[in-house]
This record gives structure tokens, C-alpha cells and sequence, in this order.
């Protein structure tokens, strides 16, 4: 079974940080690009990060630059999504995703609140 499996998400603080894990499994893993995905309440879905399938070439929207860093662990079939300096506008559903958004995780939230 091709499955994406998030998990990190949580309630936190302005200024503060998460890991957001992506458990990948049933393809190959270590070939694909992959990519995060987020849904603020009531909105659209928002591209944030990207990255290749080796890990040396990463992309993210402006809005995150400089705050999150997208990594992967191909061994163990593991994306990541590191997150400092949180914003109350960074709440939000987080999907990780292939590439080309072929597959989808269920998502898990993320509430930046005081």
C-alpha cells in the first residue's frame, strides 16, 4: 500500500518551533521529489516546501524562507519539516506529498496560538 503518514503537529506559542514527520512506505521512496503542502481554516491548499529526491536542492515559499527547512532521511523513508519562529498565520492542515502531488498523507495540524 502506497501510504504517507504525518505526525509533530500541535498548539505553540508565537516564536516558537515544531518537527512535522512524514513516515513514507509502499514506493520508492529515495527516486521522488516530495513536497509540504498546508490548509489554513477555510482556505485553499498552499505549496510550502519542496525538496529533490536526494536532498540537495530544496525550494520554499516566501512566506516560510528562512523559518523552515525541509530535509529527508532516504534510509528510512522520512521527510521532515522543521519549523522555528511560528507565526499565528502558519496554522494550518500539513500534508507532505510526492513531487508532483501524486500521494498525500492524511495531514496533521498545526495551531500557532497565545
Amino acid at each position: 500500500e502506497v501510504q504517507l503518514v504525518e505526525s509533530g503537529g500541535g498548539l505553540v506559542q508565537p516564536g516558537g518551533s515544531l518537527r512535522l514527520s512524514c513516515a513514507a512506505s509502499g514506493f520508492p521512496f529515495s527516486t521522488y521529489g516530495m513536497s509540504w503542502v498546508r490548509q489554513a481554516p477555510g482556505k485553499g491548499l498552499e505549496w510550502v516546501s519542496g525538496i529533490n529526491s536526494g536532498g540537495s536542492s530544496t525550494s520554499y515559499t516566501d512566506s516560510v524562507k528562512g523559518r523552515f527547512t525541509i530535509s529527508r532521511d532516504n534510509a528510512n523513508n522520512d521527510l521532515y519539516l522543521q519549523m522555528n519562529s511560528l507565526k499565528p498565520e502558519d496554522t494550518a492542515v500539513y500534508y507532505c506529498a510526492t513531487w508532483s502531488l501524486e500521494v498525500w498523507g492524511q495531514g496533521t495540524l498545526v495551531t500557532v496560538s497565545s
